[in-house]
């Protein structure tokens, strides 16, 4: 057992009094956030998400050169995180946790971008209160609240949005309305996407690319006189549509005769209970969330029926102790997760299931060591319970640590680095892979463990910014389960690279460039993305550009962005050597805005997406390394309308 974990558990506490003053204003480059509480956390903000007009996780991180997000159909995205697939990382949505492995073909986290307010992620290094299994970091997604869209003095509002996609003949409706009545308020949205098949920028259909998506979002809370604060949401997103047989792919040459495609049915459902109280003073600031989150997937098919579910009972209790120098957060959290599967045919009825159950005690603190030095440190312990397919029970239990921090050489330039270690348990297998007749080693499934470590560099000179960070993340024991193969399979992998950043800032707008490196490795060869299903991808170097010019005056924005891929040629071969090269692929997409000053509650906007019509897939997509496998391109040229009507 290494000593860091214990040591950070037994100082967080002792820390707490001899704490001085923190500062809370972070430094801006790109969306990249810096502060004591996340040195080099991404954060895509609102006015991220109202600029950039999101219709996917693609579009949503497209800003960012170490996040990718492979496949062109939603129903089948998957983000990477510095290369490490997100089911490695402890994400959640308004604080509850997401247990959504079901099958290898689909998205894990299906989510509509129209929901959210913003996006934090903490790649690698994690601070200990985001959650159990963080082993390469943690994504948070939090939804929009009554605050976020209706200004203080009004006590009812709504919006109506129409949206309309060349590519497909995609139309979009939305529709929200929320209010509030004393102390209560509520909010109420859904969104109804229909469309055709899109195009690639070949002009061929792209298999099972027809768009047929709902979701919605419904809250409600009440603050009484002396700030104690309930909250209840529900939130669901469903995509329901014919997709490629196998929805990540387009075709596979040869192998067992299969249709292109198949209906996938896959609805996700989040259910989050919130209580909080900001204003009792002292040191007390708590928080409790209880929460369910589920995921189903429905594949019909004539001689078959396959239904899949996911599900947790989570949640946490945690208070932020506020301090002279700071703050120390410390609490419990804990869930239940469940993988089903539901499989029926002539000849076979299969309903195997596996259970996963965890307490974690976790302390995390943020704190002030001068002027010019800002530190955080934490860990947490984990009890964790496995029940397999055939009841066998394991239980184990680790301890997790990080440590962080910042120094300020000067008035310019800043230095940060992190470090931790992660203690992740054992994952539920993906339930489509489940065999009733898996047998589990009596002394249980290895646990996962992993080691993060980043050093990274910052210079602000006013109006423009530059940034660079190394990175490095080692995973021992993931899970890595086979029908055939059995439950207990486990690996190594790694990835590693760096990012640079430069920004340039004027009153009306500003230009921001990225880049990033990224090499990964599975049991020390190169990674390919059959063997790295669920734990990594090859990604290479992505460059990625923005600029964004306002005239208010006028009442118009107007920007532009680019993704630049390079041509990847370290690339795995079963044969030795390298594999196939992966392309090269330039993108643009370009917008414009307009909010006429006589009608001051309407936008319009217009967008030319894949402007030059490049026909490409996109770097996370899968299967790009084989021969056999036709990846799913990426829709091409665009031009999408939209207006937005407030009132």
């Amino acid at each position: 057992m290494k000593t860091l974990p214990i040591f950070i558990l037994t100082s967080t506490g002792l820390a707490a009094t001899g704490a001085f003053a923190q500062s809370g204003e972070p430094f801006e480059l790109n969306t990249i956030t810096l502060g004591v509480s996340a040195e080099t956390s991404v954060d895509v903000t609102a006015e991220d998400i109202e600029r950039q007009n999101p219709a996917d996780l693609q579009d949503l991180y497209k800003s960012e050169p170490s996040v990718a997000v492979g496949s062109s159909i939603p129903a089948s995205q998957k983000l990477y995180v510095n290369g490490v697939e997100e089911t490695n990382l402890s994400v959640s949505i308004d604080g509850s946790r997401q247990n959504n492995k079901i099958f290898h073909h689909n998205a894990t986290t299906l989510i509509d971008p129209a929901l959210l307010k913003a996006v934090r992620i903490e790649p690698g290094v994690a601070a200990a209160d985001a959650g159990p299994g963080a082993l390469a970091g943690s994504v948070a997604y939090e939804t929009k609240d009554v605050a976020d869209l209706l200004d203080p003095d009004l006590t009812f509002g709504g919006f109506v949005k129409g949206e309309y996609d060349s590519n497909g003949n995609v139309f979009t409706n939305s529709t929200s309305l929320y209010g509030r009545n004393g102390n209560f308020e509520y909010l109420g949205f859904f969104k109804v996407a229909n469309g055709g098949l899109r195009k690639d920028g070949d002009d061929l259909d792209i298999i099972g690319s027809g768009t047929g998506m709902f979701s919605g979002l419904a809250k409600a809370a009440y603050t009484t006189d002396t700030g104690h604060r309930f909250e209840l949401s529900y939130e669901k997103v469903n995509d329901d549509e014919a997709r490629p047989y196998r929805a990540n792919i387009g075709q596979i040459i040869g192998g067992r005769p299969v249709p292109l495609t198949r209906n996938y049915d896959l609805s996700r459902e989040n259910v989050v209970f919130t209580y909080s109280n900001d204003q009792l003073g002292g040191i007390w600031d708590p928080t409790v969330t209880l929460a369910y989150s589920a995921t189903d997937l429905d594949i019909v098919e004539t001689s078959q029926t396959s239904r899949g579910t996911t599900q947790s009972f989570n949640g946490s209790i945690k208070n932020r102790f506020a301090l002279d120098g700071g703050s120390v957060t410390a609490g419990l959290d804990f869930y239940s997760d469940q993988a089903e599967l539901d499989y029926r045919s002539a000849s076979a009825t299969q309903t195997p299931s596996e259970k996963s159950s965890n307490i974690g005690i976790f302390a995390q603190a943020r704190l002030d060591l001068s002027d010019r030095a800002r530190v955080s440190f934490g860990g947490r312990a984990d009890f964790q319970r496995h029940t397999g397919i055939d009841g066998t029970k394991s239980n184990d239990n680790g301890l997790s640590g990080n440590i962080s921090g910042e120094f300020d050489l000067n008035d310019v330039v800043t230095l940060s680095a992190g470090y931790s270690h992660v203690w992740g348990g054992v994952t539920l297998a993906e339930n489509f892979i489940m065999n009733p007749a898996w047998t589990y080693p009596t002394d249980g499934i290895e646990a996962a463990t992993s080691d993060n470590l980043f050093v990274s560099a910052r210079a602000d000179f006013g109006h423009w910014d530059v940034k660079g960070k190394l990175f490095k993340t080692d995973v021992d024991n993931a899970r890595t389960p086979s029908y055939s193969g059995g439950p207990d399979g486990t690996t190594s992998f790694t990835s590693r690279g760096f990012e640079l950043g430069f920004g340039y800032n004027w009153d009306n707008g500003f230009l921001r460039l990225g880049y990033a490196n990224i090499d990964t490795e599975i049991e020390g060869r190169v990674a390919d993305s059959y063997t790295g299903n669920y734990l990594t991808t090859p990604i290479g170097e992505i460059i990625t550009i923005e600029a964004v010019h306002a005239l208010p005056h006028h009442g118009l924005t107007f920007g532009a962005d680019a993704q630049i891929v390079l041509e990847e040629t370290n690339t795995y071969s079963s044969a030795g050597g390298n594999g196939p090269a992966l392309p090269s692929y330039e993108v643009v997409n370009a917008f414009v805005e307009y909010k006429p000053s006589r009608v001051k509650n309407l936008s319009l906007r217009g967008e030319i997406n894949n402007m030059f019509d490049a026909s490409y897939a996109s770097r996370a997509t899968y299967g790009q390394e084989y021969g056999t496998v036709v990846p799913l391109n990426e829709p091409g040229r665009s031009v999408k309308i939209s207006a937005t009507l407030n009132f």
